[in-house]
């Protein structure tokens, strides 16, 4: 039987970035969510788990990577991730992590290097419920036509994540497809 988030999560914190704050939650193996505090989901955020110093040390981790993420010193996350997901939406997630930092790519195109074009919506179903935010970047995957679409944490800061990583990546933000 899978846990779910608030089952495995044993520490919590808020992190401020440009973009809002961001609710992290991690368990003795890895980052289990990171939700923007106004994102829906976050009913309970004022509940502490009981805390672990591994799970501390991980949060930590998620802290000091996404601040360097943000002040343009980190493109890709190393922190461990302790994700519940169906086979199927792991699969997607670790796709995800293979697009390149500063790169896009449509939800078409996903779905096609997961085996086939008609899963698009299954592909877009699971690209939607990432629980961690930013860390697997979902911002990245934009419509066929090059519009922004869909991302729960709203679609100005998926806009504004594309042009900060475009401007670190030393090119002009414009939303294309790239990868």
């Amino acid at each position: 039987m899978s846990s779910t988030t608030t089952e495995k999560a044993l520490a919590h914190g808020i992190a401020d970035t440009p973009i809002g704050a961001l609710r992290i939650s991690a368990s003795t193996t890895g980052l289990c969510a990171v939700r923007f505090l106004d994102q829906r989901g976050n009913s309970n955020l004022q509940q502490e788990a009981s805390r672990d110093a591994v799970a501390d040390d991980i949060l930590t981790r998620a802290h000091l990577e996404l601040e360097g993420y943000f002040a343009g010193d980190v493109n890709e996350f190393t922190v461990p991730l302790d994700l519940a997901g169906s086979p199927f939406q792991r699969r997607v997630w670790n796709l995800l992590r293979a697009i390149p930092y500063g790169d896009t790519i449509s939800y078409r195109t996903l779905a096609e290097r997961m085996g086939g074009s008609e899963a698009v919506r299954a592909v877009a179903r699971a690209n939607a419920q990432n629980p961690v935010a930013i860390i697997i970047p979902c911002h990245r995957v934009i419509g066929s036509d090059g519009s922004l679409t869909g991302y729960a944490g709203g679609l100005w800061r998926k806009e504004k994540l594309l042009e900060h990583e475009a401007r670190v990546a030393g090119r002009p933000y414009q939303s294309r497809l790239l990868w």
